[in-house]
């Protein structure tokens, strides 16, 4: 995701009145650029962190549904509309069957180790962003049985 592209549609957002999802918006543009500073590029923000600071605040809005008590519905609404808008920029993540083939291909040496602890070590930085941990972990544990 390009960091241009958020802020056009925060924009976008912004001239149609349609202040959630302008704030929504405002969130990850606000989050990218923490990470921007952080990591030293403020100018040029890369679409990696881009894409790493949605994947961050499309988790915690995950888990501020999860904890948000059911008789509070306006703040579920409000979170599963910021959930929606997340859902749009995030970056689409690899399934359970890609993510086993693609360690089949690569990683078939680690594998035969079962070893998982060193096995989640050699693939993390091959995977990181680009498949949900639970689901890398899921492959893995099938894997060493």
């Amino acid at each position: 995701m390009k960091f241009d592209t958020l802020q056009k549609d925060m924009i976008a957002a912004m001239k149609a009145h349609d202040k959630a999802r302008k704030d929504s918006i405002s969130v990850l543009v606000s989050a990218a650029k923490k990470l921007a500073i952080d990591g030293g590029c403020r100018e040029d923000i890369p679409e990696e962190m881009v894409d790493q600071a949605v994947l961050k605040e499309l988790k915690s809005v995950k888990e501020q549904i999860e904890t948000c008590p059911k008789d509070r519905t306006d703040l579920l609404e409000e979170y599963n509309a910021r959930l929606k808008v997340f859902e749009e920029y995030a970056p689409k993540m690899l399934s359970a069957e890609e993510v086993e083939a693609i360690l089949k291909d690569k990683f078939a040496e680690v594998i035969a180790s079962k070893n998982k602890g060193m096995i989640m070590k050699t693939i993390m930085p091959e995977l990181k962003g680009k498949a949900d941990g639970k689901v890398i972990n899921e492959v893995v544990a099938k894997l060493c049985q």
